[in-house]
């Protein structure tokens, strides 16, 4: 399936489209597919992995894993619920590749962090919170993080992370129950 050249002039391409034409072979669709969505694949991974060429990787990994499976995607739910499923997968698959490889090795050494936009707010706190969310386990950083930042529901968490839905709440209130505990010395004006 093609693309008519008014609907990719004027950018009414539909998302369904797009994916209907990415599963026929046009290049352009997946193209098109990769572009809508790869900004906030990689903000997603970056803020678990922390690493600009990971997130890098893991981005690139996700939408080879996507365009691969394809066909699997049945429109149950949003086609960025989906790809951020793929992407979870991604990342947990990296990190258990990473951790084996760092477990043999002496030592590595840390990539600088990548400068993020200004947004506000005080930035003691920000960083704070950051270093707080950081040091969270894994398994709670990814339900606030989904939750909080991605404004996912947990019904979408649930199915992306494959737990029960009650699992994600459960994990998003012992997060919240850990970051206010380790931010409750700080005063804000």
């Amino acid at each position: 399936m093609l693309l008519s050249h008014a609907a990719a002039r004027d950018g009414a391409v539909d998302e369904l489209e797009l994916i209907a034409g990415a599963r026929a072979g046009d290049r352009m669709a997946a193209h098109r597919l990769y572009d809508r969505h790869a900004p906030r694949v990689y903000r997603l991974i970056y803020r678990f992995v922390g690493e600009d060429e990971l997130a890098r990787e893991y981005t690139q990994d996700t939408f080879v894993k996507a365009f691969q499976r394809l066909d699997q995607y049945r429109g149950e739910a949003a086609f960025s619920t989906w790809l951020h499923s793929v992407a979870m997968s991604s990342v947990l698959t990296g990190f258990r590749r990473l951790r084996r490889q760092r477990a043999r090795e002496a030592e590595l050494v840390e990539a600088e962090q990548v400068a993020s936009a200004d947004q506000g707010g005080d930035p003691y706190l920000r960083a704070r919170l950051e270093a707080e969310l950081d040091r969270l386990p894994l398994r709670l950083r990814m339900p606030v993080l989904l939750h909080d930042v991605e404004g996912y529901t947990h019904r979408e968490i649930a199915g992306m992370l494959e737990i029960p839905e009650g699992t994600s709440k459960a994990r998003l209130a012992e997060a919240r129950a850990r970051l206010r505990q380790a931010l409750s010395g700080i005063v804000t004006e």
